[in-house]
């Protein structure tokens, strides 16, 4: 589903990625960790298109995303790290701007904004500008536009934060139905007890550099993914 071949991406003389590898498979929830400026966000920003990379290649289903961006980004979703919602917007305008970029049936979309919004318990808010959620609520409301246009890869930087505890474990169970249906999961934590749980494969990655990878019994061994990560980050 995700291929990251040979991935570098320079800031002037600054390696932020170095020859990074990676292959996703569809049906598989892969965990990518690294301690701050690890390279994580860059790599993640590189796969979705909004930054261009000086070397190698990066394949969503099997195109490339330097030679045909449109096509890879109907295919994919991006949660970022700090969600960028159009706060002037409610709740409700937002998810129809995105289901119109992406091109949602009128019937299909409204269908999929209810059923998301009860889950997340955000209906009511929806008619209120977003400028007025907390951070939490952005969040949820970021993890439902994702999810609206029903896509085959969704990408997300730390997509925990700021959800509180049954918020998470819905996004959980979303994150598993996706790769059930022959799609594929590809983000950041540093909630390590998230990704040995979750994960069926993860990947380290240190100051640009992939250090580990493999399937999650693979890369822990005997240990604990907490104490592998912390040995080699040392």
């Amino acid at each position: 589903m995700l291929k990251i071949e040979n991935l570098t991406k320079k800031y002037g003389e600054i390696k932020a990625v170095d020859n990074l590898n990676l292959h996703i498979q569809k049906g598989a929830i892969y965990g990518f960790i690294g301690h701050n400026g690890a390279g994580k966000t860059t790599t993640l920003k590189s796969v979705v298109g909004i930054l261009n990379f000086d070397e190698g290649e990066i394949y969503i289903d099997g195109i490339s995303i330097k030679d045909d961006p449109m096509t890879c980004k109907k295919k994919i979703a991006y949660i970022p790290d700090n969600p960028d919602l159009y706060e002037f917007m409610t709740g409700f305008q937002y998810l129809n701007f995105v289901s119109d970029v992406f091109e949602v049936e009128t019937d299909a979309r409204k269908e999929r904004i209810e059923n998301l919004a009860n889950t997340f318990e955000i209906k009511d808010a929806l008619s209120q500008p977003i400028t007025t959620y907390s951070h939490g609520m952005k969040q949820k409301l970021a993890i439902i536009s994702a999810w609206i246009h029903d896509p085959q890869l969704i990408i997300m930087d730390e997509p925990f934060v700021g959800l509180d505890p049954k918020a998470a474990h819905i996004l959980k169970e979303m994150m598993r139905e996706i790769c059930d249906k022959g799609g594929a999961i590809f983000f950041s934590t540093h909630v390590l007890e998230v990704v040995e749980k979750l994960c069926d494969k993860v990947a380290i990655i240190k100051n640009g550099i992939l250090v580990k990878s493999g399937t999650t019994d693979e890369v822990k061994g005997d240990d604990s993914l907490e104490e592998v990560f912390l040995e080699l980050e040392q």
